[in-house]
C-alpha cells in the first residue's frame, strides 16, 4: 500500500507543470558578474567577430551603388566599426547597461538606396564625386531621423509605450525580432553550401553535443563554439580556394566562397582614424529625412525586443520601462553618431549578438565592453581588421541561423507568463 502511494506521488511529481521563472537558470555569468580577464577577452573577441557580418554586409550593398570602389568600402567598414564601438560603450556604461552590442541596422538600407538612386545623384559622372555627394545626403537624412528616438527617449514617451507591453504582446515582438532577419541566414548560407553547411554543423556540434562527448570541456564547448566553428570553416574555405575548387564556378559563387575576393585587405589603410564629417558637410532633403525616420522607428522597435532578449539571457528580471526608455535614448544618440561620421546606415541593438549570449551562456556586461574595445582597435588598425572582415559571408550566415533562432525562442519563452488555457489568449496568439 505504501509502495503504491509512493509510486502515485512520484507520478504526480512527474506530470507537474514547469514553474514559471522570471530569471533564466543555467547562465554561467549574469549581467553584473564577470569572467576572469583572459576569458573575458576571448569572449569579447567572439562578440566582435559575430558583429562583423552585419558590418561588412551593409557597406557591401550600399557602397558600390554609390559609385564607391573597394577603398571607399573599406573606409566605410572601418567607420562603421569605430562608431559601433563608441555606441556600444555608451549603451553599456550610460544607457540601458544591458549586455547589448549597438551596430548597423538593415532597416536603413531601403531609404539609403532610395537616396542613392535619386536622379540628382545618378547623373553625376565622376564616381568619387557621386560617392561623396550621396554619402552627404544620407548623413543629413540619418541625423534628421535620429531626432525621433532622441525625443521619445529623453522626454520619457517611450516609457509610457513600453508599459502597455504585456507578455502576450511582448512575445510576438521578440519572436519577429529574431525571425525578421532570417533572410540573412539560410538563404545566404545557400550561396556557398560547401563552407556554410559545415560551419552550421560545427556550431551545433560544439554548442550542443561536445559537452556529452568530453565532460571536462563542456564549458569551453558552448562558450567558444562560435569562434571555433568560424575558424574551422574559414580554414576550409582557404583550402578550397588554394586548391582551385571554384576556378570554373560562376562569378557569384566565387565572390561568396573564395577568401580572396573581398578586396578589403589591399584597399585598407594600415592606420586610419575615422572622424566626424569626414565626407564633407551633410546635406538634407526633408522628404528623405522623413523616409529615414521610418527606418529609425523600426530600429527603435527592434532594439526594444533585443533589450528583452539580452535581459533574459543575462539572467536578469524583465526590463523595466525606464531602462528600455533610457536605452532607446542612447540608440538615438548612436543614430546621430552614424550620421555625423558617415556610416551609410543607422544604429540598432544587434540581434545576432543577443543570440550569442544564449550560445555561450555568458551575459556579462564586461564582455560586451571588451568587444567594443576590439571594434575601436581594429577600426583604426585597418589591415588587421580587414583580414577578419574578409571571412566569406556564408560562414556568418551559418552562425546567424542559430543565433536568430535563439532570439525567436526567447520570445516563445515569454508565453509562459500568459494564461494559455484560455480561448481568448489562443485567439490573440
Amino acid at each position: 500500500m505504501q509502495m503504491a502511494e509512493g509510486s502515485k506521488a512520484e507520478g504526480e511529481d512527474e506530470f507537474q507543470p514547469h514553474p514559471v521563472k522570471e530569471q533564466l537558470p543555467g547562465v554561467d555569468y549574469c549581467i553584473t558578474s564577470s569572467p576572469h580577464w583572459p576569458e573575458a577577452i576571448i569572449l569579447g573577441f567572439q562578440h566582435y567577430v559575430v558583429m562583423l557580418g552585419t558590418t561588412v554586409i551593409i557597406p557591401t550593398i550600399l557602397v558600390p551603388q554609390m559609385g564607391g570602389r573597394n577603398a571607399e568600402k573599406a573606409q566605410v567598414i572601418q567607420t562603421l566599426l569605430f562608431v559601433a564601438g563608441l555606441k556600444t560603450l555608451l549603451q553599456t556604461l550610460i544607457g540601458s547597461r544591458l549586455p547589448v552590442v549597438i551596430g548597423g541596422s538593415y532597416a536603413f538600407i531601403i531609404p539609403s538606396l532610395a537616396i542613392i538612386f535619386c536622379e540628382k545623384y545618378t547623373e553625376i559622372i565622376d564616381p568619387d564625386v557621386r560617392f561623396r555627394e550621396t554619402m552627404r545626403a544620407i548623413q543629413g537624412a540619418v541625423i534628421f531621423a535620429s531626432m525621433l528616438p532622441i525625443v521619445v527617449g529623453f522626454l520619457g514617451l517611450w516609457r509610457i509605450v513600453v508599459r502597455f507591453l504585456s507578455p502576450l504582446t511582448a512575445a510576438p515582438l521578440v519572436i519577429l525580432t529574431g525571425l525578421g532577419l532570417f533572410q540573412l541566414g539560410f538563404p545566404q548560407l545557400a550561396r556557398c553550401v560547401a563552407i556554410g553547411l559545415p560551419a552550421w554543423f560545427l556550431l551545433v556540434l560544439f554548442s550542443q553535443h561536445l559537452s556529452h562527448i568530453v565532460r571536462k570541456k563542456q564549458a569551453v564547448g558552448h562558450r567558444l563554439a562560435v569562434i571555433f566553428s568560424i575558424a574551422i570553416a574559414w580554414a576550409l574555405a582557404g583550402i578550397l580556394t588554394s586548391a582551385g575548387a571554384y576556378k570554373h564556378s560562376s562569378q557569384e559563387t566565387q565572390s561568396s566562397c573564395r577568401t580572396d575576393r573581398s578586396g578589403l585587405i589591399s584597399s585598407s589603410a594600415w592606420i586610419q582614424f575615422p572622424y566626424p564629417f569626414q565626407w564633407g558637410r551633410p546635406t538634407l532633403n526633408v522628404a528623405n529625412g522623413f523616409a529615414m525616420m521610418a527606418a529609425a522607428f523600426v530600429a527603435l522597435i527592434e532594439s526594444t525586443g533585443v533589450f528583452m532578449v539580452a535581459a533574459k539571457y543575462g539572467s536578469a528580471t524583465p526590463v523595466p520601462p525606464s531602462i528600455s526608455n533610457r536605452g532607446i535614448s542612447w540608440v538615438g544618440i548612436g543614430i546621430m553618431l552614424d550620421g555625423m561620421f558617415g556610416t551609410g546606415t543607422g544604429a540598432t541593438a544587434s540581434v545576432e549578438n543577443a543570440g550569442l549570449l544564449a550560445v555561450n551562456r555568458v551575459g556579462s556586461r564586461r564582455v560586451i565592453q571588451v568587444s567594443a574595445g576590439f571594434m575601436l582597435l581594429f577600426s583604426v588598425l585597418g589591415k588587421f581588421g580587414a583580414v577578419l572582415a574578409s571571412i566569406p559571408l556564408p560562414i556568418f550566415a551559418a552562425v546567424y541561423c542559430v543565433l536568430f533562432a535563439y532570439v525567436a525562442s526567447a520570445g516563445i519563452g515569454i508565453l509562459q507568463f500568459c494564461k494559455l488555457n484560455n480561448f481568448r489568449t489562443k485567439f490573440i496568439i
